[in-house]
């Protein structure tokens, strides 16, 4: 992952609404969320939704699918195993401190 990336992600999650939106993604794992799901999940307006979706999926770290009438938003999981790769690499001097299987998601 490119360091330009991993600032762009970083960018996308500073901010409280998208970090909501992009932990409803993750527990809803690989079936996603509708934009209707996740307005009456976060009680957050439609329009103001559909901007912090966009910015979620030009980070990369959410990825949009129409399924019929309906879009369908995912977290893109092997994105965030990337960007919790570059983030703790060189952790503990190299060192691994977690294991293995706490250090990604299996999804």
């Amino acid at each position: 992952m490119e360091e330009q990336d991993i600032v762009r992600s970083l960018a996308a999650l500073a901010q409280p609404v998208r970090l909501q939106v992009f932990r409803a993604l993750v527990v809803a794992g690989p079936a996603g969320l509708t934009p209707g799901a996740l307005v009456d999940a976060l009680d957050v307006p439609a329009t103001s939704l559909s901007f912090h979706l966009k910015e979620l999926t030009h980070s990369g770290l959410v990825t949009q699918e129409r399924s019929g009438r309906n879009l369908i938003y995912r977290a893109a999981f092997g994105q965030m195993n990337a960007l919790i790769g570059y983030l703790t690499e060189n952790c503990c001097q190299g060192e691994a401190c977690l294991p293995q299987a706490a250090q990604a998601c299996p999804c």
